[in-house]
């Protein structure tokens, strides 16, 4: 008789486990935001995020909200001798979280661990030319996205980008729009969109632009995002994506249908800010 029970015993554990998991984790997330927000926290992200002071109330408490969670759930593992800090922890959570606010989220699923560098750092990069000639190079990043569950970032990259919330540049919001853009399989620049909004719509907005872009940077000729955006449509989202929150005005202006298609997935309008 055992014999029969047991598997039907573990089959039903193993069944409750995975049923009451998804509740669990939404317990767990609702305890995280119930916990007081620290006055060091608080301060460091009046310090590190300039723009934050200028968002409506009901989207700092949202932040602030998010940040916990965030810091409850991903773990930062310091290299090259750099020691993980509050003020490297929250900075980071807090760019990281303007992506997800109003918006249904399950804080970027499939990552655990932020890997984090004193300053810019060289990987090497291997690829191959039109003739199928294979070689390997060593490039400088200042953050990169896996789709394995990790983020790696520059710290001084990740401060330079957070002090200057106007110039476009921001490390953390472009490897987070990766990690959006990788929820759904590898990032192509066509993210999980959001309730209403159409993908065909989607892809003839950012197409015409992508390829405006890679005129322009073909060219020489001035653009508001980074050339970097024309090296494919993943990475134009992530470009596109930091100038929607750093230089949203000139973008609302420029590239209104593109700035519409933005705040639609984003749910946000930082140009009211």
């Amino acid at each position: 008789m055992l014999s029969y029970l047991l598997p039907l015993l573990l089959g039903s554990l193993f069944i409750a486990f995975f049923v009451g998991k998804p509740y669990w984790r939404e317990y767990k997330r609702a305890e995280a935001k119930r916990l007081p927000f620290t006055k060091q926290w608080r301060k460091i992200i009046q310090q590190r995020m300039p723009y934050f002071k200028k968002m409506p109330a009901h989207l700092q408490l949202q932040l602030k909200q998010h940040v916990q969670v965030f810091l409850s759930e991903k773990r930062f593992i310091g290299y090259h001798g750099i020691l993980i800090t509050d003020e490297i922890r929250v900075t980071i959570a807090a760019q990281a979280c303007l992506l997800l606010l109003n918006r249904n989220t399950d804080y970027y699923p499939k990552l655990s661990t932020i890997l984090v560098y004193p300053r810019a750092f060289v990987k090497q990069h291997s690829s191959a030319s039109s003739d199928g000639v294979h070689f390997s190079e060593n490039v400088t990043l200042a953050g990169e996205s896996w789709g394995f569950g990790k983020v790696v970032l520059s710290w001084q990259d990740t401060l330079d980008g957070a002090y200057d919330p106007n110039d476009g540049h921001n490390v953390v919001i472009h490897e987070f729009a990766h990690q959006l853009d990788q929820e759904n399989g590898a990032a192509n620049g066509a993210p999980i969109l959001s309730k209403g909004q159409r993908y065909d719509t989607w892809s003839n907005v950012l197409s015409l632009e992508f390829e405006k872009l890679k005129r322009q940077a073909a060219l020489g000729q001035p653009s508001l995002f980074d050339y970097y955006g024309a090296t494919n449509p993943a990475e134009f989202f992530a470009v596109a994506s930091e100038v929607f929150f750093e230089k949203s005005e000139a973008l609302k202006y420029e590239h209104p249908a593109l700035y519409a298609q933005l705040f639609r997935y984003y749910g946000v309008d930082p140009a009211s800010w």
